[in-house]
């Protein structure tokens, strides 16, 4: 009889993971273009190896036992992990990553992350990009638990994070703006928080997957819509939904066109100093990739528009 340590190979993994994706034997020999009993073999010395049934062959679909989900569960990690070290061993051999991931915060502008990801695969074909939609301390913990490569707006001061390497990208002001047709747009200013308490505010849902996150400028007891980006808070306080701060770029066309009116509150100005970083190099050092997004950060005109400050995106 085979050993756990033969069967349990890739392709056993990826096979395990076809049927139970396709609730049957049959279902998983089409999609990999098998006969159903050359499944149904494979998986059985699978079974045998490791004395444990994996699938329940008791109706028409294939159900997962308790110890199939952990053989699933544990071969995904482990996929993962042959796939971590074929792209560690091509990073070798060429320098390029073969996937890079960017944290982009809600408050980033979007159309300038587009221009250098055009400009990125143009050097590089062949590494695949991803791109996160992150907010808040989100975009920082994406790039502190290995989500992400390097994250771009983090309220973070450069050099004050073990581990991480990070460089200021610039300011970033705010404004307290509201719908032409909402109540508070016609109070006589500034506005008071105790005034303020009484109407909806519009907030931005932290993305961080671990623990409460963050709230900002919402006041005890206040009434609050929370939405998932910042476009979506943009449209909802145009609609008069609610109230809140606005990054002042992205505020700015709606302002000139009357369909947001700027009010001024008894709060201090807000202007939050945002970051990029990226994590310490390991041994093999920061891949190509990193390198010409970093280069790329290098340039005011980059980090301004970026912030939406100007429109002078130049990539070198």
């Amino acid at each position: 009889m085979a050993t756990p340590r033969e069967v349990l190979t890739p392709d056993a993994l990826a096979l395990v993971q076809a049927v139970a994706r396709a609730g049957s034997f049959a279902g998983a020999a089409r999609e990999l273009g098998l006969v159903p009993s050359a499944v149904t073999y494979r998986i059985r010395q699978v079974e045998d190896a490791l004395d444990a049934l994996l699938f329940d062959r008791a109706s028409r679909q294939a159900r997962l036992t308790d110890a199939g989900a952990e053989l699933l569960r544990e071969g995904e990690r482990l996929l993962g992990e042959v796939d971590a070290v074929a792209n560690r061993v091509r990073r070798v051999a060429t320098g390029w990553e073969s996937q890079l991931t960017v944290a982009v915060d809600a408050v980033i502008a979007c159309g300038t992350v587009m221009e250098l990801a055009q400009a990125f695969f143009e050097v590089a074909p062949h590494t695949r990009l991803r791109l996160l939609d992150e907010a808040l301390s989100g975009t920082l913990d994406a790039l502190v638990t290995g989500g992400a490569d390097l994250a771009l707006g983090v309220p973070l001061d450069p050099g004050t994070m073990t581990g991480l390497m990070s460089r200021s990208l610039g300011e970033l002001p705010f404004v307290f703006a509201v719908a032409p047709h909402h109540p508070v747009a016609s109070l006589p200013e500034p506005v008071t928080d105790d005034v303020l308490v009484r109407h909806r505010a519009v907030a931005v849902a932290d993305s961080v997957r671990r623990g409460d996150g963050l709230t900002l400028g919402l006041l005890a007891g206040q009434d609050v819509l929370t939405v998932p980006t910042m476009s979506s808070k943009l449209e909802a306080q145009v609609r008069g939904l609610g109230v809140g701060f606005l990054p002042e770029p992205m505020a700015r066309p709606l302002i000139e066109t009357g369909r947001l009116v700027i009010k001024q509150v008894r709060r201090p100005a807000r202007l939050v100093r945002l970051s990029y970083a990226w994590r310490e190099s390991g041994p093999l050092g920061a891949g190509r990739g990193l390198q010409w997004w970093l280069k790329q950060l290098e340039s005011a005109a980059t980090r301004m528009a970026l912030l939406e400050r100007h429109s002078g995106l130049r990539v070198g």
